[in-house]
């Protein structure tokens, strides 16, 4: 709805509480918050913990009216903010790497020590730049 604000299917949509806001200075969803994780998914294989904290610099967010017909599709919401059931990682799992999140993992990088969606990210393109030169790893 950011750049299509008619569009029929907002799967990521103004938060809730923004919507009726005309000024929205200084109303973004801000700073660290807790991330608990689905255990047996990708992202706690990444991240090998329940819980993380994450940070955040956003007005729009994952639709939850669409939550039921993506995960009946298959999609998998492997990281949530409990305290209002908002998703902040999915992750489709018959593929290598299909990871989204909603926070920002640049924020907690450093050149040295990258965060673990990116090592993990670069790691699986990789592995597949290896099987498609039917290299062994």
């Amino acid at each position: 709805t950011e750049f299509d604000p008619e569009t029929p299917y907002p799967v990521i949509d103004l938060m809730p509480e923004q919507k009726e806001l005309e000024d929205k200075g200084g109303t973004m969803r801000l700073g660290a918050y807790k991330c608990t994780i689905k255990e047996g998914t990708k992202a706690y294989e990444i991240y090998n913990k329940k819980e993380i904290y994450e940070r955040h610099r956003h007005r729009y967010e994952f639709n939850p009216d669409f939550r039921p017909l993506l995960e009946e599709k298959g999609l998998i919401v492997s990281g949530e903010y409990i305290t209002k059931r908002l998703p902040e990682i999915i992750e489709l799992p018959n593929h290598r790497w299909f990871i989204g999140c909603q926070f920002h993992p640049e924020f907690k990088s450093k050149p040295f020590a990258p965060h673990p969606l990116f090592e993990s990210f670069v790691n699986a393109s990789y592995l597949n730049k290896l099987d498609n030169l039917n290299i062994d790893t």
